[in-house]
């Protein structure tokens, strides 16, 4: 259960201890208005001059009392259920609080790892610039690998928004068309190819990944906050793709060099494909239409013009500041320990 059900589940336990709570004051007050009722027929009967009258006010006493103690029974009742929402609020609550625990113990975990892989690198380069002769080996092993990059890349836009997702629809289309005319306008635009599909199954992946090849992959659409990647089914109604089975499929192809997660919640999904590839793009939160579509746009418009994979990720969020949309934060590059800036550039430089 996500810790949004465990929140929603003690308010829902809240909302009904106040509803019985008030049942609970409405029939102490019919009570204690039948009991004044009760003593006010028995005092009248006291002042009774007449048989009949006396025997009326008596009746009307008696059932007065009857009702007074029928309200006082139904207030017990009340008062118990009361008890018995209050044991459970008890325990949803410590439920509440131990998943929020694990949340925030899993999240600074996963911010600990990366500092410590980000400062394992940061002292590997530098041991590496105190040995000129290593430097230069590099050097000329960094020209080589440029060299052999391929004349074409492959970009694999695998898009995804079932009705039953969101209750909206996200602009895919115009993500597309936005991503392909940025690149129409860069230097190496007959380097970079771009290939939709579109309704993503599950069943789908290998396929279009075997008939692909691509260098990138990108994934545009939802994503939950428990790392699964929505995609559809046969009935075009959302399909829940784990997190495991992402990443692993990942380890079979050895042509992608990067994953692009343009999906809310993708944090830990980007993260772990770092295992198999040598970046990953996620997002640490939900990422509106408009972010979304200006954050990939500048990121492939760098691509073709021959930048890194870092440096067009840095631009892709100047971007978003400069249009005053502030989600800069939101998107988040992973990449692989050992992993150097200049083995990220993937269009092959003109000669």
């Amino acid at each position: 259960m996500s810790i949004d059900m465990y929140r929603r589940q003690v308010i829902q336990i809240r909302s009904g201890i106040a509803r019985l709570t008030e049942q609970k004051a409405r029939e102490v007050q019919k009570a204690a208005d039948a009991g004044k009722k009760s003593l006010a027929a028995q005092s009248a009967a006291t002042k009774a001059t007449s048989t009949s009258t006396l025997q009326t006010k008596q009746r009307e006493a008696r059932r007065h009392a009857d009702d007074q103690a029928k309200h006082e029974r139904e207030a017990a009742k009340i008062e118990k259920k009361i008890a018995d929402e209050q044991r459970k609020l008890v325990g949803a609550q410590k439920r509440l609080d131990n998943e929020e625990a694990k949340a925030f113990k899993k999240r600074n975990d996963e911010q600990k790892r990366q500092q410590a892989a980000q400062q394992q690198q940061f002292r590997a380069v530098e041991s590496s610039l105190t040995h000129h002769e290593l430097l230069h080996r590099e050097t000329i092993a960094r020209v080589d690998r440029l060299s052999a990059l391929p004349e074409e890349i492959v970009v694999a836009f695998f898009a995804t928004d079932p009705a039953t997702a969101s209750d909206r629809r996200l602009l895919l289309d115009e993500e597309v068309r936005e991503i392909q005319h940025k690149i129409r306008l860069s230097d190496h635009r007959d380097a970079v190819k771009l290939e939709s599909r579109w309704a993503l199954r599950s069943g789908d992946i290998l396929q279009y990944m075997n008939e692909l090849e691509p260098t990138i992959v990108h994934f545009s659409g939802h994503g939950t906050n428990q790392d699964e990647l929505v995609l559809q089914d046969r009935n075009g109604d959302a399909a829940f793709i784990s997190l495991a089975s992402i990443v692993n499929t990942f380890e079979l192809y050895d042509s992608v060099r990067l994953v692009f997660f343009n999906t809310c919640h993708s944090y830990n999904q980007a993260a772990a494909c770092t295992q198999y590839v040598d970046a990953a793009i996620g997002m640490n939160q939900t990422i509106g239409d408009t972010a979304a579509r200006v954050f990939s746009a500048q990121f492939y418009s760098a691509i073709g013009f021959g930048k890194s994979i870092p440096n067009a990720f840095k631009q892709a969020k100047n971007a978003l500041m400069l249009e005053g949309i502030p989600e800069e934060s939101t998107p988040e590059l992973h990449v692989r320990t050992g992993v150097d800036e200049t083995d990220l550039v993937l269009v092959k430089p003109k000669s």
